[in-house]
């Protein structure tokens, strides 16, 4: 039986600047389940890029002294180089100054008017730029003379004409939508808890302020005030807000407005990967816009925390911004994409350290596992002729695979789940365990006493590396497809099926070659 496809996205990234460790996080995210995915048998599209629009972008533009075209193809070409410094496996690249972009955009637009759920009014309320984002009156705080966001963001008070959204009509279905029980169709997942909470009591705040379906609650979707923006349809006088234009890009990619196009097939989202910032853009107005429009909402959005450096704030002010493409050059890749899924649970907020990553390395990959699979290997070289022992007596390996064999479901529960940090320290508990058994066995005395069992030794480890290295795939993907060439795996017997069929005994296995460079911590 066919497997369902899946549907991952990566939040848009904003072009005011360039890349940095948070962009590198969540698209790592995206990647590592998009790739367990595939291994698992599903058709997968993964899909990230670029938000080109709005006021912010149109102010950087300025400054740069630059055209907002050919500023935002600058710096958009700087996140899609990322996403091959990172190794992602996107299946495509979206940037909002594209035509089918702008055309799904147009056609959004006019149904949702076709059905009665936008109207022209005016505008009035507290706007920051920063955020591209308005804020109640309540919301907002006051230092010094100057009115900010929650945010931190500076806010100005707006008068202009704009289109409005019928938000507040939807916002009763919303919740009902958030209560649904798992696996419902009509589920809207919102993760972490603490994330859905805090988007619940803001809904039932407004409803409770000014009641259902009240014209205080819609949301302006046009602005006058610039120009760098998707033009309304019928009024060109406006552009579309920047968050009804950047959250479309999510069914441009899957073929909108042409629901039998060969990409439709993926939506809903089965995931929608965002910063905790934007979450609320993400189970509100997004929802609410396709509800209104007909159209299935993403099953779920999932908020991840952000990071510090060295226990500080991250901002350019303090001059401590990450620098994903620094990291991977110092560290290389695979580690860096290991220690940033490995070190913090994914959705809550995490501090980044040079020693932790260090440790991280030195000591899970370096000495457990590539310690591991030297030691196994290079012994099958030395006392196997460099040949796959036989399977031998089921009794021997026992101990060791008989849980390993349990593992990529137990990983595959863990990333249903986003527990990224919990799949890998599923891994390396086995892995551990696997030292322990080479310890306690001791092949390379049995050797002298016993070369049967010692053959069933290191065929069982042979076997519990094969799995560590498939399973460790999405996270480490160069290095693992290194260390599955030293177990002798083809290329085509590389995914979780596979595990299934035994390597054949005899298999010729090539010298070992160390996986990981352990670092210094005083050279770090």
């Amino acid at each position: 039986m066919a497997k369902p496809p899946i549907y991952l996205t990566t939040p848009i990234y904003y072009v005011n600047d360039r890349p940095h460790i948070g962009h590198a996080y969540t698209s790592l995210a995206t990647d590592v389940l998009a790739r367990f995915k595939r291994l698992d048998g599903h058709e997968v599209f993964f899909l990230t890029g670029t938000d080109e629009h709005g006021q912010k972008v149109e102010k950087a533009a300025q400054d740069a002294g630059e055209d907002p075209q050919a500023f935002t193809d600058r710096v958009s070409q700087a996140f899609r180089d990322l996403t091959i410094t990172m190794g992602f496996s996107n299946d495509d690249f979206i940037r909002t100054t594209e035509p089918r972009h702008k055309a799904a955009c147009v056609a959004l637009w006019k149904v949702l008017a076709e059905r009665g759920e936008i109207y022209l009014g005016d505008y009035e309320g507290w706007y920051a730029v920063r955020d591209e984002a308005f804020y109640g009156a309540d919301e907002i705080v006051e230092r010094d003379g100057v009115k900010y966001a929650p945010t931190g963001a500076p806010v100005e008070w707006v008068r202009e004409p704009s289109y409005f959204f019928r938000l507040g009509k939807w916002l009763p279905e919303l919740l009902r939508r958030f209560d649904l029980p798992e696996g419902d169709a009509e589920r809207i997942d919102i993760q972490p808890e603490s994330r859905r909470n805090e988007v619940r009591a803001f809904i039932q705040q407004g409803l409770k302020e000014f009641g259902d379906a009240s014209p205080k609650l819609d949301l302006s979707v046009s602005r006058t005030s610039f120009k760098w923006g998707v033009k309304v349809p019928g009024d060109e006088a406006h552009v579309m807000y920047v968050w009804v234009d950047a959250l479309t890009n999510y069914i441009t990619a899957a073929g909108y407005p042409d629901t039998t196009a060969q990409r439709w097939k993926f939506w809903p989202a089965d995931v929608h990967f965002v910063g905790k910032d934007i979450v609320r853009f993400h189970t509100i107005y997004w929802p609410a816009m396709l509800l209104a429009a007909g159209l299935p909402t993403a099953k779920r959005v999932f908020a991840h925390g952000w990071w510090t450096n060295e226990g500080q704030k991250i901002s350019k002010s303090l001059g401590n911004v990450i620098d994903p493409v620094t990291l991977v050059e110092e560290f290389g890749l695979d580690p860096v994409r290991y220690f940033l899924l490995r070190e913090v649970p994914f959705g809550q907020d995490g501090d980044f350290s040079r020693k932790a990553l260090v440790n991280r390395l030195n000591g899970e990959l370096a000495d457990a596992l590539g310690n591991l699979a030297n030691r196994t290997l290079s012994l099958i070289q030395r006392n196997c002729e460099g040949r796959l022992p036989g399977q031998g007596d089921a009794a021997v390996g026992a101990p060791l695979l008989d849980p390993v064999h349990k593992l990529t479901d137990q990983v595959r529960q863990r990333l249903d789940r986003q527990e990224f940090h919990l799949a890998l320290e599923t891994i390396l508990a086995s892995v551990r365990d696997a030292n322990g058994y080479i310890t306690q066995e001791a092949p390379w005395a049995l050797k002298k006493t016993d070369l049967v069992r010692m053959a069933a030794v290191l065929r069982a480890l042979h076997d519990a590396l094969r799995v560590y290295a498939t399973v460790l795939q999405p996270f480490m993907p160069t290095t693992m497809a290194a260390l599955l060439d030293q177990l002798g795996v083809p290329p085509d017997a590389r995914d979780f099926a596979a595990l299934a069929a035994p390597l054949p005994e005899g298999t010729h296995l090539p010298p070992p070659a160390p996986l990981f460079r352990k670092i210094e911590l005083a050279a770090a």
